[in-house]
C-alpha cells in the first residue's frame, strides 16, 4: 500500500505554529510506538479535549488561509506533499468541528475535569490513546483512479472510527457513571450518527474549496467525466500548465533531454523509408487517447487474463488521470504499469506523454528496455538511455541535479522484452519501487511508468500498491475519428491516383482488427495501394493483412516484381526476424545481419564466387519501410517480426511439401529422405511458442492452406518428428548460427516445433500414438518431453506448455495422449487456454511421466471434477509426489503451493520438506525462489527453510 499522511504528519509538513498541539500529538505518536510508560507522561501537555478541538479548528483555518503560500515557490513533490497534508487537515478539522456542535449527553468540558477514573487506566494515558487513534493513523487522500464517491466513503469510515474512539474514551471516565442507563445505551448510536454526518457535510464544503484553490484536486475530479475528443494527450499539457507554469531557462544539458523527448512533429510511425504515395499523420495529430481500465493489483489479481480486466473500473478520462497521477503521492512511491496487446499503442503512449511533459515542471526520460542492458540496475538503464540520446555519458544523480528541481518521470518502455528475452527479471517492478524509495530518501523523488504486453503479466511479481492500466481497443467513434485524421492527411494524395481514403464502414467490417491502433493504420496503408478494402468488404485476417501489406509494398518498391522475387524478399525479411528471435532480442546489428543473412538466403552455400557481385545484405534487408534504427535495426513493430518468423516457417513447410511432390513416384522416392534442411535451419534455434503471437500467425496462415495439403504436411512433419533425433551426416544452411547452441538444444527446439506444427496443421486432434508409431509411443513421448523441458529454457518450456493443449485418454484399454483438444473435446487446442488452469500439469505429467505418476494425476483431476475437498495432508502429499518423482515445476504447481501456504486451516510444517527440496538445487534456486515468492510464500520463510537445510559449519549458514 502507498503511504498517506496522518494528521501528525500534516502538522510537520505544514509547519504548525501551535506548539501545544504539536507536543500533544507528538507525545501520542511516541506513546503509540513505544508504549505510554516509555514515552514519559510528563510530556503530555494537556488532557483537554476542548482545548485540543479549538487548536485543531484554529490550525484548519490557518491552513486554508495559507494555501496560496503553501502551494507557491516549491518543487513538484513538496507541493504534492503539502496538498495531501492539507487534505488530512480538512478531514480532521471537519470531525472536531462536528464533535463540539452536535447534541450529546455531556459536554467536552465535562470530559476534561480530570476526575478519578472508572476502569483502571489513568486518564492521561487514555487521552494519549485517543489522540493516537484519531490523529496519528494515516488518512485517506484523493487519487485520480478512485472516484470521489469512494474517497468520501473512506473519509466517512474514518469519522466512524473516530466516534468509536470517543465512545471508548468516555466509557473509561467518571462522567460515564453520571449518565443515565438510557444515555449509556444511546451514546454509541448518537456518536455514530451525529458527528460523522455533520463532519461529512463540512468535509464536502471544505474539499470543494480546496479543489477550487488547488487545481490538483480539481483535476482528479475530472477523471470520472467523459472528455471531449482530443489528440496526442493535448489536455495533459494544459492541465499541468494550470498546476504550474512551464519551465524556462533550463541548463543546456536538460534542454537537450527535453528536446529529445519532443517527438510530436515526427510521423506517427518512425519508419526507415516512408511510402511515397501516402502521408503518415504526425504523432501530435494522429495519436488518439486510448480507452483504459484501471486496477490496483494484489496477489489475487489476474492482469494477464482479459476477462479479469472486464470486471475492473473503466477510466473515462485518461489525460486527467495522468495529470492527477503525476501530481499524487502514489507516483513517487510505486510505478504505474501500462499493459496492452501488441499494437495497442503502449510505446506511442510513452512517446506522447514524454513529449507533453517536456515543457512542464517534470523531466521526462524514456528508456527503451530492449536497447539497454537487461540485467543492469534501474539507474544504470536510465544512464544508458540518456547516453544514447545525448551521445555522452552522465550519471543519474548529476542529471537530476542539473534539472534544478524538475521531478524526473522515467518511462520504462517494453518490459516484456526483458521477460521474453530469457532474463529472469520477475522482481523488476519491485526493483523499480526500491529505486523510487532510495531516491526519495536522498531527496530526489521520481515517478516511473512501465509499459508491457499483457501476456507477460503472469510472470511478474507485483509490489503492494501497484496501479495498472489496461489499454482497450478503439470504439466505433474512435475508429471514425482516426480515419478522419487519415482522410485529412491523404485525401489530396490519393485523389491524384483516383483513389479515396478508407471510410469507417469499410474498416469496421474487419472487426477487432480495425479497433487496434497499429492494425487500423496497416488497414489504411493497405487500402491506400488501390482501395482494395473498399472493393472487397469481407473480413481480413490479421496474418493476411500483414502478408498483403508486405507484398504490396515490396512489389511497389521493386517495380512490379513477380511472385517468386517477392517471396525471396519476404524470405530475406523473415531471416532478419529469425535472427532476432534466436538471440532473444528485438534489435540486430549490421554485423549480425552480414553474417546471418547470406547463410540462409544464399542457397545455403558458402561465400559467393569471385565473379559474383558482393551484396550488402544488411542494407538490402533493412532499407525498408518496416525498419527503424535503435542501436541497430528493429522492426517498425515487434508484431512484424513475429509474423515474418511464422511466414518463414510456413514457407519452409510448403517447401518441404513441394520437394516431396517433385519426387512423386520416382524409384528413389521410396528410399530417399525428404530434404528438411531449410525447415531445420528455421526452427532449430528457438521454440516458436516463446512468442505467443507467432503461433497465432501460424494458425492463421494454415487457414489459407487447402485441406489436402495440410494432411500431407501433417504426415511429412510427423515423419520428421519420429526421425528428428537421429543423426544427419550433412545439411545445408549450416552457416546460419545466430547463437551457438549445443546440438541437444537445437534438436530439442526442432522436435518441439515439429510437434507444434503437426498439431497446428491437423484439422482435428491427433494422438501421440498416431505420430510416434509403435507400442512404446508413450515412452518415446516421455523422452521428448524431458528433452524439451531440460533444453528449451524457461521461456521456451512455458511457451510450449501454454500453446500445446493435451489430455490423457484410454482407447480399448490402451493409454494414449490426445494433442490439440481442449477439455470440452473440441479441436484446435493449440494456443488455446485449457480453461481449467491445469494445462501445464497435463502437458508436464500426463504426457511425459511414468504410469504411477499419471495415476496420481488422475486422482487429483477426479477429486477436482467430483468437487471433493481433499484434506490438507493429502493435497500436500500429491504435490510432493509431483515435485519429487515427476520433477514438475510449472506455474500451476507454484500457485498450488502458495494456496496451501495461505490456507489458515493447514499446517505449514507439512510443506517445509517440500520447499527445502525445491530450493536444494543451486542452479534452479533463484528462479524457484522468485516463483515461490510470487505465489505468496514470504521470502523470510524461504530464507529460514534454506538456512535450516544447511549443514552445521557451512559458511553460508548464519547461526
Amino acid at each position: 500500500m502507498i503511504e498517506t499522511p496522518s494528521y501528525a504528519d500534516a502538522l510537520r509538513i505544514l509547519a504548525c505554529r501551535d506548539g501545544r498541539l504539536v507536543k500533544v500529538v507528538g507525545f501520542a505518536s511516541t506513546a503509540a510506538r513505544t508504549g505510554y510508560a516509555l514515552a514519559g507522561s510528563g510530556q503530555l501537555a494537556t488532557t483537554s479535549l476542548r482545548d485540543m478541538r479549538e487548536a485543531i479548528l484554529g490550525f484548519g483555518e490557518d491552513v486554508l488561509r495559507r494555501m496560496p503560500e503553501l502551494r507557491g515557490g516549491v518543487d513538484r513533490h513538496t507541493r504534492t506533499q503539502r496538498l495531501a497534508a492539507a487534505h488530512a487537515v480538512v478531514v480532521v478539522t471537519a470531525y472536531f468541528e462536528a464533535l463540539g456542535a452536535v447534541p450529546l449527553p455531556f459536554t467536552l468540558e465535562q470530559l476534561d475535569r480530570g476526575e478519578p477514573i472508572s476502569h483502571g487506566v489513568p486518564t492521561r494515558e487514555r487521552f494519549a490513546r485517543l489522540v493516537a487513534t484519531m490523529l496519528v493513523r494515516p488518512l485517506p487522500t484523493p487519487e485520480p483512479h478512485v472516484p470521489y464517491a469512494d474517497t468520501r466513503e473512506a473519509v466517512e469510515r474514518v469519522f466512524q472510527r473516530m466516534s468509536e474512539a470517543v465512545a471508548g474514551y468516555v466509557g473509561g471516565l467518571a462522567v460515564w457513571d453520571e449518565l443515565t442507563v438510557d444515555d449509556q445505551l444511546l451514546l454509541p448510536r448518537l456518536l455514530a450518527e451525529g458527528p460523522p454526518a455533520r463532519a461529512l457535510r463540512r468535509y464536502e464544503d471544505d474539499y470543494r474549496s480546496l479543489a477550487i484553490d488547488s487545481h490538483e484536486f480539481g483535476v482528479r475530479s475530472l477523471v470520472t467525466e467523459r472528455p471531449q475528443p482530443s489528440t496526442a494527450l493535448s489536455r495533459v499539457a494544459w492541465l499541468l500548465a494550470d498546476l504550474a507554469p512551464p519551465r524556462v531557462g533550463d541548463r543546456p544539458l536538460i534542454h537537450r533531454v527535453r528536446m529529445a523527448a519532443n517527438a510530436l512533429d515526427q510521423p506517427l510511425l518512425q519508419a526507415g523509408k516512408l511510402p511515397e504515395d501516402v502521408s503518415l499523420p504526425l504523432l501530435g495529430e494522429g495519436y488518439l487517447s486510448p480507452r483504459c481500465r484501471v486496477a490496483e493489483l494484489t496477489r489475487d489479481s489476474a492482469p494477464a487474463d482479459r476477462g479479469w480486466w472486464d470486471e475492473q473500473r473503466p477510466l473515462a478520462d485518461l489525460e486527467a488521470f495522468l495529470a492527477g497521477h503525476l501530481t499524487s503521492l502514489r507516483a513517487t512511491q510505486a510505478p504505474l504499469l501500462v499493459l496492452g496487446e501488441p499494437g495497442s499503442g503502449k510505446t506511442k503512449l510513452a512517446e506522447v506523454l514524454a513529449a507533453r511533459l517536456a515543457r512542464s515542471e517534470f523531466l521526462p526520460i524514456r528508456v527503451e528496455l530492449g536497447a539497454v542492458r537487461a540485467r543492469a540496475g534501474i539507474a544504470e538503464q536510465i544512464e544508458q538511455a540518456v547516453a544514447a540520446v545525448l551521445g555522452e555519458e552522465i550519471g543519474y544523480a548529476d542529471l537530476v541535479a542539473a534539472g534544478d528541481g524538475a521531478m524526473p518521470v522515467i518511462l520504462l518502455d517494453g518490459f516484456d522484452e526483458l521477460v521474453q528475452g530469457g532474463v529472469h527479471r520477475y522482481d523488476y517492478l519491485e526493483r523499480v519501487r526500491e529505486f523510487q524509495a532510495s531516491e526519495a530518501a536522498l531527496g530526489r523523488p521520481v515517478a516511473v511508468l512501465v509499459t508491457s504486453r499483457t501476456v507477460v503479466a503472469d510472470r511478474i511479481r507485483f509490489p503492494e500498491g501497484l496501479l495498472a492500466l489496461q489499454l482497450r481497443p478503439f470504439d466505433d467513434e474512435q475508429v471514425r475519428q482516426w480515419l478522419d485524421i487519415w482522410d485529412q492527411a491523404n485525401r489530396a494524395l490519393l485523389a491524384r491516383r483516383d483513389l479515396r481514403p478508407l471510410p469507417a464502414e469499410a474498416a469496421l467490417v474487419h472487426g477487432e482488427m480495425a479497433r487496434h491502433p497499429l492494425l487500423l493504420l496497416l488497414l489504411a496503408l493497405y487500402d491506400a495501394g488501390g482501395n482494395a478494402l473498399q472493393h472487397d468488404h469481407g473480413p481480413l485476417a490479421r496474418a493476411r493483412l500483414y502478408e498483403v501489406l508486405l507484398r504490396d509494398y515490396t512489389e511497389r518498391e521493386t517495380g512490379g516484381a513477380q511472385r517468386v522475387a517477392i517471396d525471396q524478399e519476404l524470405v530475406l525479411l523473415g531471416a532478419v526476424a529469425l535472427s532476432m528471435l534466436a538471440r532473444g532480442s528485438q534489435v540486430v546489428t549490421d554485423e549480425m545481419l552480414r553474417r546471418d543473412l547470406p547463410a540462409l538466403c544464399h542457397g545455403g552455400e558458402e561465400e559467393p564466387g569471385e565473379d559474383e557481385p558482393r551484396t550488402d545484405w544488411a542494407r538490402r534487408a533493412t532499407g525498408r519501410f518496416f525498419f527503424v534504427r535503435r542501436n541497430g535495426h528493429a522492426f517498425l513493430h515487434s508484431t512484424f517480426g513475429e509474423f515474418l518468423v511464422a511466414w518463414l516457417t510456413m514457407y519452409a513447410v510448403r517447401d518441404l511439401d513441394r520437394r516431396r511432390r517433385l519426387l512423386g513416384d520416382e524409384p528413389l522416392a521410396l528410399v530417399q529422405a525428404v530434404d528438411d534442411d531449410l525447415l531445420y535451419a528455421v526452427t532449430s534455434h528457438s521454440c516458436l511458442a516463446e512468442r505467443g503471437p507467432i503461433i497465432g500467425f501460424v494458425l492463421e496462415l494454415l487457414d489459407q492452406v487447402p485441406s489436402e495439403v495440410r494432411a500431407r504436411c501433417v504426415e511429412q512433419l510427423a515423419g520428421l518428428l519420429r526421425r528428428s533425433l537421429h543423426e544427419r551426416p550433412r545439411r545445408h544452411f549450416t552457416g546460419f548460427r545466430p547463437v551457438r547452441h549445443t546440438m541437444t538444444r537445437r534438436l530439442a527446439a526442432y522436435s518441439a516445433n515439429l510437434a507444434l506444427l503437426v498439431v497446428a496443421a491437423a484439422e482435428k486432434p491427433v494422438t501421440v500414438s498416431s505420430i510416434l508409431h509403435g507400442p512404446d509411443h508413450l515412452e518415446r513421448w516421455t523422452s521428448l518431453t524431458y528433452l524439451w523441458k531440460g533444453q528449451l529454457g524457461q521461456e521456451g518450456w512455458d511457451g510450449l506448455v501454454t500453446a500445446l493443449s493435451a489430455r490423457r485418454i484410454m482407447t480399448d484399454g490402451v493409454e494414449d495422449v490426445l494433442l490439440g483438444a481442449v477439455p470440452d473435446g473440441t479441436g484446435a487446442g493449440i494456443g488455446a487456454s485449457t480453461g481449467s488452469g491445469m494445462g501445464d500439469v497435463v502437458v508436464a505429467v500426463a504426457t511425459g511421466q511414468a504410469p504411477h505418476h499419471r495415476r496420481l494425476l488422475d486422482l487429483l483431476v477426479r477429486a477436482v471434477g467430483e468437487g471433493r475437498s481433499l484434506p490438507y495432508p493429502e493435497r500436500a502429499g500429491i504435490l510432493e509426489e509431483l515435485l519429487r518423482a515427476g520433477s514438475v515445476r510449472t506455474p500451476a504447481i507454484y500457485a498450488a503451493l502458495g494456496g496451501l501456504w495461505r490456507d489458515e486451516d493447514g499446517d505449514r510444517e507439512e510443506l517445509r520438506p517440500l520447499l527445502e527440496a525445491m530450493l536444494a538445487d543451486p542452479a534452479d534456486r533463484m528462479a524457484t525462489w522468485d516463483q515461490l515468492v510470487k505465489a505468496g510464500i514470504p521470502e523470510s520463510a524461504l530464507w529460514e527453510i534454506h538456512q535450516d537445510a544447511l549443514l552445521p559449519g557451512d559458511p553460508r549458514r548464519l547461526d
